[in-house]
């Protein structure tokens, strides 16, 4: 069992060998040095760097895509974020980047269609649409901006551009899932127990 979770010494931060990584490092190193990883690693190492507790996210996003060459942005979107969708759109625009933006409920598919409703008023998310029309399109990157847990999986699997979240949808915690480890009441709660 793998659970670097628990480990106490996280010896590996430091440089030091480690059970868990080490019959497996000198592959992953070599899969770190083929083209198509190599530039990616280095730009997002260097910003991670230049960025560190002075870039917010989208910032990150922003500087990151300029580094990469990549002109051509998507963003797949839930119907429910489409404020910060436009905004979103708006700041990168402001960039110079070509945005094409992609709501859930695209193409219309009714849910009853694919057997998770039976009513026929009740428009289905559609991830495998999304992802489709942005291929389309050939974006060079998308952004997920609070696509449903599983849509999500959905998305990134069809997708044929690089893909990244900016938003992790939780309509509980306001779009803040860790919300749920930080607080006391959720905690309790996901671990069994009496509030």
């Amino acid at each position: 069992m793998v659970s670097c979770a628990f480990c106490e010494k996280k010896s590996c931060a430091r440089g030091e060998p480690c059970p868990v990584g080490l019959p497996l490092k000198k592959h992953a190193v070599g899969e770190y040095r083929k083209r198509a990883n190599s530039r990616l690693y280095r730009k997002s190492s260097a910003l991670e760097i230049e960025g560190y507790m002075k870039y917010p996210r989208v910032r990150e996003l922003i500087e990151l895509a300029k580094d990469m060459g990549w002109k051509k942005l998507g963003i797949a979107f839930c119907i429910g974020l489409s404020e910060e969708a436009r905004k979103l759109q708006e700041v990168l625009e402001t960039h110079g980047f070509e945005v094409h933006s992609v709501v859930c409920k695209v193409g219309s598919v009714k849910k009853r269609e694919l057997g998770v409703s039976r009513r026929d008023d009740e428009t289905a998310c559609n991830p495998i649409l999304q992802a489709m029309v942005l291929n389309q399109v050939k974006t060079d990157l998308n952004i997920i901006v609070g696509l449903c847990l599983g849509h999500d999986i959905l998305f990134q699997r069809y997708s044929e551009a690089p893909t990244t979240t900016l938003v992790v949808k939780d309509r509980v915690l306001a779009h803040n899932p860790l919300g749920a480890l930080y607080s006391r009441y959720h905690l309790k709660k996901l671990m069994g127990r009496k509030s």
